[in-house]
């Protein structure tokens, strides 16, 4: 009998293992696994099947939210929709819809409720809704989403591996740390405007007063708790770096769903709601807010009341009452109000209409209008009323005509120019349809998202940890 070796407790377990395994190969045991061994060849060592990539977790924190309509609303919604095709599982908490109309939809109300909408988990809580511009109303709406979206979230919400948290409100970055921090989970930044300095722009804030200083320290702490921010625009991407350079960004760009919007969506019964046939159409679809300075386009209305163009303003928010008033007042019998409708009614009425206008009351570091994707898919020319990216792409795409801020009397000409001009509105048009094919095409930059996000979440959970950090994205999305 033969006696096995006594073991040799000075080696290492690393040792012990090596001497095991050549002990095995003198004996007979198992041919070796190098590739160099195997019979087939070291070209043909059967590889280990490839591991799918681990599925996301994803919440999406948002006080904006379908059935309403605009442009985070879209956003998200489309967002949602590509992490549930690659299979990944989405919760939306957000509030009780009432955008722009700030009254509750019918049907919903109340502090909790839970939903299924295109296949996504949505958790719906309790809001102050108001439609009023003071500063009071706005911030009691705000804070009372983000108390009760922090608590309901304690409570109701699942652990995920990512929150992505909307601003602007900037506020609710309150709730989202909070939520990051009990779900144990990264929070995702989402700048859409960049606050407290738009505020001060639209002049809600004041730059030396405490609610700028506190809104500037908020600003602060919620980027340095973010794994990364993203920025629906360059020169927001660019301002968070300039003035943030620890901070992780990543450029996911507003774009347009270029099958939904589309010329070939034109229809008569769209060209009659819109108003006379013969008559040129400047349309503009949206908020009527403090941001869009739609005065300047009764200004403008005024100046053109000889003309056969025909202003229709569709939507509703906290200064259509104001507009209406004073275009009655102004006897401006140019100018048409439709109310808000239906995002599935949008696409044919863009696709009529002649010009499309897309106005800011000024210059908003970092803004760029979704409205104008949507124009421009929609294949018609562009007057745009704003300084800055929107102004760069509508100029480097030739999609329309630019106009200052303010400015009544150029916004009269360039509608006075297009409107006089076919060939010219159809030119530009086709270029900002060639455009938004090219460069805005909302599919793709969602797909580009998931694909980096899925990334992170591979490396995450490869090293137990926190993944490398990623580039700053800057691709023209």
């Amino acid at each position: 009998m033969r006696r096995r070796p006594a073991r040799d407790h000075r080696r290492g377990a690393g040792a012990r293992a090596r001497a095991r395994w050549a002990d095995r190969r003198a004996r007979g045991g198992p041919p070796s696994r190098r590739a160099a061994d195997h019979p087939a060849g070291p070209r043909h060592l059967p590889r280990r099947p490839e591991r799918a990539a681990p599925a996301v977790k994803l919440t999406i924190l948002t006080q904006y939210y379908p059935p309403e309509v605009g442009a985070p609303q879209g956003r998200w919604s489309a967002l949602a929709a590509a992490f549930r095709r690659r299979g990944h599982a989405v919760t939306v908490l957000t509030a009780m819809p009432n955008y722009p109309t700030g009254r509750i939809y019918p049907g919903y109300g109340g502090v909790l409720r839970r939903e299924v909408r295109d296949g996504v988990r949505v958790i719906r809580t309790f809001v102050f809704p108001t439609q009023k511009a003071d500063l009071l109303r706005r911030l009691s709406s705000y804070f009372s989403f983000v108390f009760a979206s922090a608590t309901v979230g304690t409570v109701f919400l699942k652990r995920p591996d990512y929150l992505i948290v909307e601003s602007p409100p900037l506020f609710l970055g309150l709730a989202g740390v909070w939520l990051s921090w009990v779900k144990h989970c990264r929070m995702i930044f989402n700048v859409s405007d960049l606050w407290p300095e738009s505020a001060v722009r639209l002049g809600v804030l004041r730059p030396e007063g405490l609610a700028y200083r506190l809104s500037e320290w908020l600003e602060r702490f919620c980027y340095r708790r973010a794994a990364f921010v993203t920025g629906q625009t360059r020169a927001i991407v660019g301002d968070i770096a300039a003035r943030f350079p620890w901070c992780r960004t990543y450029h996911l760009s507003n774009g347009v769903n270029d099958r939904v919007f589309h010329p070939d969506r034109r229809t008569a019964e769209a060209r009659v709601a819109l108003g006379p046939t013969d008559a040129c159409i400047a349309f503009y679809a949206g908020l009527h807010g403090l941001a869009q300075g739609l005065d300047r386009v009764l200004d403008a209305a005024a100046v053109l009341a000889d003309t056969p163009l025909r202003f229709v303003l569709m939507g509703d928010g906290p200064t259509k009452a104001d507009l209406v008033r004073q275009a009655w007042e102004r006897g401006l019998t140019n100018v048409d109000f439709l109310d808000a409708r239906p995002t599935s009614d949008v696409p044919p009425l863009l696709a009529a209409a002649d010009v499309v206008v897309v106005p800011l009351v000024t210059h908003l570091p970092g803004a760029t209008p979704s409205k104008l994707y949507e124009a421009m898919a929609s294949g018609r020319p562009v007057v745009l009323v704003a300084e800055g990216e929107p102004a760069a792409i509508v100029r480097e795409q030739q999609a329309g005509l630019i106009v200052a801020p303010g400015d009544a009397a150029g916004l009269a000409q360039a509608l006075r120019t297009l409107c006089g001009d076919a060939v010219l509105r159809e030119r530009l048009g086709a270029n900002g349809r060639q455009a938004a094919e090219r460069y805005f095409n909302q599919t793709e930059i969602d797909d580009r998202f998931v694909d980096f996000l899925e990334r992170q979440h591979e490396l995450e959970m490869a090293v137990g940890g926190v993944a490398p950090r990623p580039a700053p994205r800057g691709e023209a999305t």
